[in-house]
């Protein structure tokens, strides 16, 4: 009798998982991403070093915004130190985001786009991270993004922890304004 509980149980946690997992797909696998159009700057936001960078900076030279802002909220990173105060043909400029969150990356956005005068942004991240980003962001400022995604390749892992972390992330941003 224990044993048929214990395997119930377990059944039905596997299922709850399977249809989590399921529903959660389109948000987190497959989060909607836009193709890249003119804009008026592109924010590269902090995280893992997962190619973001190299896109944010491609999209510059192929000419698509002519300034690039990144969120460097890293004590010390060779790279951002490298690409901070390297030289290009095109504004470069890094930022320690106040709080160090998607929320403080939201508030510089949204003072510079006033700032500036700004209407349109390519946000790039990692793609578990583009939905909350979209709606993070969007609490911000009301301009248009543009998302763009690096691609990184995850381990399932990393999938599973990305699951947990951006639905816990998704439950806080939704108590929290801008």
């Amino acid at each position: 009798m224990r044993g048929r509980r214990y395997v119930s149980a377990g059944l039905g946690l596997a299922v709850t998982l399977a249809v989590l997992v399921a529903a959660l797909w389109p948000v987190y696998v497959r989060p909607r991403t836009d193709p890249p159009a003119p804009a008026d700057a592109i924010l590269v936001l902090g995280g893992a070093h997962d190619g973001r960078e190299q896109l944010g900076l491609r999209l510059a030279r192929e000419g698509y915004a002519p300034r690039v802002l990144f969120s460097d909220p890293y004590e010390t990173s060779a790279l951002m130190n490298r690409i901070c105060h390297g030289r290009y043909s095109f504004e470069v400029s890094c930022f320690d985001p106040s709080p160090r969150t998607t929320r403080g990356e939201g508030r510089e956005l949204a003072r510079r786009a006033r700032v500036e005068g700004w209407r349109r942004v390519i946000v790039v991240t990692f793609t578990p991270h583009i939905s909350r980003a979209r709606y993070i962001l969007g609490k911000c400022w009301d301009g248009e993004l543009l998302f763009a995604d690096p691609q990184p390749r995850l381990s399932v892992l990393r999938w599973s922890y990305d699951y947990v972390y951006q639905s816990s992330g998704y439950a806080k941003a939704f108590f929290e304004d801008c």
